[in-house]
Parts: structure tokens; sequence; C-alpha cells
């Protein structure tokens, strides 16, 4: 996960000499039954709920039976299995392979207050991201529980983590609450519209096609939360205790 690189470090024109925490990318190869699907630039850990949680939020798989690593393979089973080659693809956001599936539109009635949409992003870091400032963040919460954190070194990985977490141990998605470090493309926020995740809270921004996408699956995205402030971009009705600007 991480090694040690000694470094010069310069304050005020001062050199000193330190060791730093450095975080290690790997590279992975994704099989869905025993068929190739991707490659994929990750941290190394956390694999199987990296693997089952790629092909649920892109969309090719529904739910995912049995996840195998065998070294730098993450070997994956479904019974949903879909024909890959009549999957239309594209080059996401960070450079990785995404997979245009239909997107669903959310409806869930539940609701956060401002101080619940704070309890989640204080929750947004992990120990591997204290020690190197390296990787993404993101946590899952249901009922007003941190149910997983995950870091890697890809936005994107995080949330596959905390999605093929949930799909490996049986938790409703619908019910959850995703809180991220990284900002939300229309990439990343197809990913939680395909899992089913309809309340987005992140510490960064958004983009204009991201936000689109958000309203048009019935996600509230909430972006630039950060200590007492944060702006709703879609379907604010999910956040109780606001007042309305326009009153």
């Amino acid at each position: 996960m991480i090694y040690t690189h000694h470094s010069i470090q310069v304050i005020g024109g001062q050199a000193r000499e330190t060791d730093d925490a450095i975080v290690i990318e790997d590279r992975f190869e994704l099989l869905l039954n025993d068929k190739p699907v991707t490659e994929m630039v990750a941290s190394r850990d956390q694999l199987r709920e990296l693997g089952a949680g790629y092909l649920v939020s892109e969309g090719i798989v529904r739910c995912v039976d049995k996840v195998v690593v065998e070294g730098d393979r993450i070997l994956a089973y479904s019974d949903t299995g879909c024909d890959l080659k009549w999957t239309r693809r594209e080059v996401g956001s960070s450079g990785g392979l995404s997979f245009l599936s239909e997107m669903p539109r959310l409806v869930s009635d539940i609701r956060l207050t401002t101080d619940e949409v704070s309890a989640v992003t204080n929750e947004i870091e992990t120990e591997l991201w204290r020690k190197t400032g390296g990787v993404h963040c993101s946590v899952l919460f249901r009922d007003r529980k941190l149910l997983a954190k995950s870091s890697d070194v890809g936005r994107h990985n995080t949330v596959d983590k905390l999605v093929g977490y949930a799909v490996l141990n049986g938790i409703d998605l619908s019910r959850c609450v995703i809180g991220c470090t990284g900002r939300q493309p229309a990439g990343m926020v197809r990913k939680s519209a395909r899992a089913g995740i309809p309340i987005i809270i992140s510490r960064a921004a958004s983009t204009d096609k991201g936000i689109a996408t958000a309203e048009a699956a019935g996600i509230t995205l909430v972006g630039f939360s950060r200590g007492d402030r944060f702006t709703v971009y879609t379907h604010p009705e999910r956040i109780t205790g606001i007042t309305n600007p326009a009153l």
C-alpha cells in the first residue's frame, strides 16, 4: 500500500532531508465469468469489493455471486452476466474505461439534516490518506451509521469499493448515502445512480454534466461540503432544516 521515499523538503527556502510515506499504485485485470472486462489502476486493498462494485456501478451486471483475487487478476462471477461485445464504452474523466449502460431514475424517501451532512463529511478520510495525502477517500452511511470506508489512488475506485462492499454483504444501497473527496463529473454520478444510492456528498465540486446527470437520475448531489457549509446542486428536498432562499 505504501513505501518510504527519502526526499528533500523545502520550507521557506530552507531544505532538510525527510522520509515521506508514498502511496503505491498497481494495475489489475478484471474478468467476468472468465472473460476480460477491463484493466484498472488501483491501490492493492479491498480488491474483491473493487471488482464487484465496478461491475454493478458500471451497469454490467445486477449482482455478483463471487469474487476471487489471484495475484493481479480479479475474477468475478455472476449469473446475470451480459454479452460484453455489445456494451458501449467510453473513456471517463479520469482516463479509465466506462460503460454506457442504461441509467435508472431513483425514487427515495431518505432524508438528511444539515448536521448529518456534516457528520458524513467529517468521516471522509482514512489512515492511508492521513499518512500519504496521495489517495481519494469515500464513506458509506446508512441510518446515520458509518458502514465502510475506502481509499484508492483513483476516486472512481473508492466508490466501486463501497458499492462492492454493499453488494457482497447484502446491504440495500437505496437506503445509503455516499461521501467522497473527489469531484463529481457525470461518470462518478452514474456509478451511484446504477448502484441505487440516492444521496452523494462531496468535499469537492461537480461539473455541468455531473449536475445534469444527478438531476436526471433523481440523486441529491451535494458539493463543497466543508465544516458547516455545503452546496446542494440537485433535489434539495432530501436535505431538511434548510431555509429556502426564495421565501
